[in-house]
């Protein structure tokens, strides 16, 4: 993570990804895995394991966020839709669990999309299979990043 931020860097271990932007609750990082153009996740700005204990501004907030990532992804790679997922189970492989709340923000093409000189293919389309990663620079990662950033409109 290239993002100067006490909160990002308790968040390494988890490798969400390279900070993309945040608002005052959540914290949105470009997944490593790229073979869906344009993944992320989202997650939040405190230490809290569960969707229970949230509290009223940070799902207001987050309603927000979905408006804002799906607008931009769907203008940025013109996205056919968006899955979101809310999957610990990692977390629980571990003999002492600490979970982080995080989403998993997907983007699904139903065509093939060409970006920065790659082409990114869902062949799974309509259907939730492991993909895996796509091999892409860190170059290629910052102009993904800047094309989302120039539609993303955080309120």
């Amino acid at each position: 993570m290239s993002h100067e931020c006490s909160y990002c860097r308790k968040l390494e271990p988890y490798n969400f990804g390279d900070y993309l932007d945040q608002t005052p609750h959540w914290i949105i990082f470009l997944a490593p895995n790229q073979s869906n153009l344009g993944t992320c996740v989202v997650a939040l700005n405190r230490h809290h394991g569960t969707l229970t204990g949230l509290k009223p501004d940070e799902w207001q907030e987050f309603t927000r966020l979905v408006e804002s990532m799906e607008t931009a992804i769907k203008k940025s790679f013109n996205a056919t839709l968006i899955n979101w997922g809310c999957l610990m189970n990692t977390f629980y492989l571990e003999g002492n669990p600490e979970p982080h709340l995080h989403w998993h923000f997907i983007p699904r093409y139903r065509n093939p999309l060409e970006f920065a000189g790659h082409t990114f293919e869902d062949p799974h389309f309509g259907y939730m299979r492991p993909r895996p990663p796509k091999q892409i620079s860190d170059e290629v990662r910052e102009k993904i990043m800047d094309k989302i950033r120039s539609n993303l409109f955080l309120k």
